[in-house]
């Protein structure tokens, strides 16, 4: 049973069952990578006894909130650059690349892709009113996003339909909700059960986002935290990763 801690705004800390060892590991994780993480960690602390808490936000939020001292052990981010960052600043250990996702449009309309050749013919349409993008500036999917609609030459025609929410998981709840027609979501949302309900774009202009992982410094569960990222990499847990579109 996966307990609630805090919930504020939407960044949720999430505690899973103690095992037997009094070990421990505080994830900071992007917002994408909630549902493997949450299966992975179920996973590491059946195998391990150690238990597992974790924040999920956007990965600038996450890096913000390091840079300020949060207690995290762990550092799940959903690019490259800002775990590189910490590594050279003596933040945190060498960073390793944990998984390969990518951006796709995706609506709760069962029926929207049938009507539209494309993604770039779907976000022109009169029919779609407002459009979700994950905050560029914090969130790698969000950025990914507008990378292909630049690409696409569509960026700036379609400003007045953008509505920004601030993670990638904030943008899956918005066209869920139906508050916008469709939005720029994480494949490994897509693939989820409630994700199955809707349908999406694939979009080839986008550029995959890499994220990657790294052990924070100042961590007092070094031992623990060494032990999950080494799991992050282990078959059980590429096979979690797979099922959620991740590579």
């Amino acid at each position: 049973m996966i307990r609630v801690g805090v919930v504020l705004g939407l960044i949720f800390i999430c505690a899973l069952p103690a095992g037997a060892s009094d070990e421990k590991v505080l994830a900071g994780v992007a917002a994408n990578f909630m549902m493997p993480f949450q299966e992975m960690a179920a996973a590491f602390e059946k195998e391990s006894g150690i238990h597992v808490e974790s924040v999920f936000t956007s990965t600038g939020k996450l890096y913000a909130q390091i840079r300020n001292g949060a207690p995290y052990d762990i550092f799940l981010a959903a690019d490259e650059e800002r775990p590189e960052l910490l590594f050279r600043d003596g933040l945190s250990g060498k960073p390793f690349v944990y998984a390969m996702g990518e951006v796709v449009l995706w609506s709760a309309d069962r029926d929207f892709c049938a009507r539209f050749a494309d993604w770039e013919e779907a976000v022109r349409s009169n029919e779609v009113k407002r459009l979700a993008i994950a905050n560029p500036e914090s969130a790698p999917y969000g950025a990914a996003a507008v990378s292909a609609l630049k690409a696409s030459g569509l960026f700036d025609s379609l400003q007045a339909k953008y509505v920004f929410p601030q993670d990638i998981g904030q943008t899956f709840q918005y066209a869920s909700t139906g508050a916008v027609q469709a939005g720029f979501c994480a494949l490994s949302s897509a693939v989820t059960d409630q994700g199955k309900e809707g349908c999406y774009y694939t979009i080839t202009q986008a550029p995959k986002v890499t994220q990657a992982a790294c052990v924070l410094t100042r961590t007092n569960n070094r031992e623990a935290a060494e032990k999950f990222a080494a799991f992050l990499l282990t078959p059980a847990g590429i096979q979690i990763k797979e099922k959620y579109g991740y590579r």
